[in-house]
Order: C-alpha cells, then sequence, then structure tokens
C-alpha cells in the first residue's frame, strides 16, 4: 500500500489531478501493482477524504470560539493502543513536527487516525512519514510539502526526539 500512495504523490503532484477510484485502479495495475494493494490504497485513501471532509463541515458549522479547540497548543496523550501501534519513534517523529510548525493540532489528529487505519504495529518510521506525506498532499498544503520532501529524502540525517 505503501509503494501506491508514494506513486500517488509522485505521479499526480496535487490531488485533483488524481482520476476517481475506478480508473485509478485500472492505472495501478496497469502499472502492475498487486489488485490487493490497490484495493487497500484506495480504501485508506477514502478514509483519508472522508476524514477531511468531515473536518471542514465540522469547523464551517462550528462557531468561531470552537476553532480555539483547533489551535490548541495543549498536550496530547495517546492511548495505549496508539501508543503500540504508533511506536516511539512515529511519536517523537509526530511531536518534531509540531514543534516545528509543520503540522497543526487538527492535522495531527488527521495523522493519528488514519495511522491507526494501518493494519501494522509498531508503524516503521518511514511508513509514518509516508502517511505525513499523503495527509499534506490532501490538503494541497505545497509549502508545508516541500518542506517535508526534504525531510523525506534525508531520513537519516534527522533525529527525531525518541519519547523516554
Amino acid at each position: 500500500m505503501f509503494d501506491i500512495l508514494v506513486y500517488l504523490y509522485e505521479t499526480y503532484y496535487r490531488p485533483d489531478t488524481c482520476p476517481d477510484s475506478i480508473a485509478l485502479a485500472k492505472k495501478l495495475s496497469a502499472v502492475g501493482f498487486d489488485d490487493d494493494e490497490i484495493i487497500a490504497a484506495i480504501d485508506w485513501l477514502r478514509g483519508l477524504a472522508d476524514i477531511t471532509n468531515r473536518l471542514a463541515v465540522d469547523n464551517d458549522d462550528a462557531p468561531i470560539d470552537a476553532s480555539i479547540l483547533v489551535l490548541s497548543q495543549g498536550f496530547r496523550v495517546y492511548t495505549e493502543e496508539e501508543s503500540s501501534i504508533l511506536g516511539p519513534e512515529a511519536i517523537g517523529y509526530l511531536h518534531y513536527l509540531q514543534d516545528n510548525k509543520m503540522l497543526d493540532a487538527q492535522q495531527r489528529e488527521v495523522l493519528v487516525e488514519r495511522a491507526m487505519a494501518v493494519d501494522e504495529a509498531p508503524l516503521s518510521l518511514s511508513k509514518f512519514k509516508v502517511i505525513v506525506l499523503m495527509i499534506l498532499w490532501s490538503q494541497g498544503r505545497e509549502s508545508e510539502m516541500m518542506m517535508f520532501d526534504e525531510l523525506l529524502l534525508t531520513e537519516g540525517e534527522i533525529d527525531p526526539r525518541l519519547l523516554h
């Protein structure tokens, strides 16, 4: 699934240029991706679109004071299940991204939700970075994607803080 997500990012610079699910499945199959992986990737992307749309609708309907919750700089406590799936490297890296203003609180919650949707525990840091990339890509955040691209390409040079 992660190879497909990276392929989509590299092939379709903007998410609005990506074809619908049926056409995308045909293109991915023609390129040589496995049908099970294609289904998993498309389902994962649908989940990302659903949560992103839900948050957009919730924020549009919310009173102005409710936006404070999204901008909150409060401390995020991870459940036992989240901690076991994300693992200390991903959580440390997530804190690093937030501290450096590459992700806001709302993006963090989308990221955690989408990481929980992956059937793998603990999630490797490289796969976690692909999830971050896809969230920024889906939101059309080009400046953040360029910064993240740099982080993705220099994987060994960045020292994400590990939680102790």
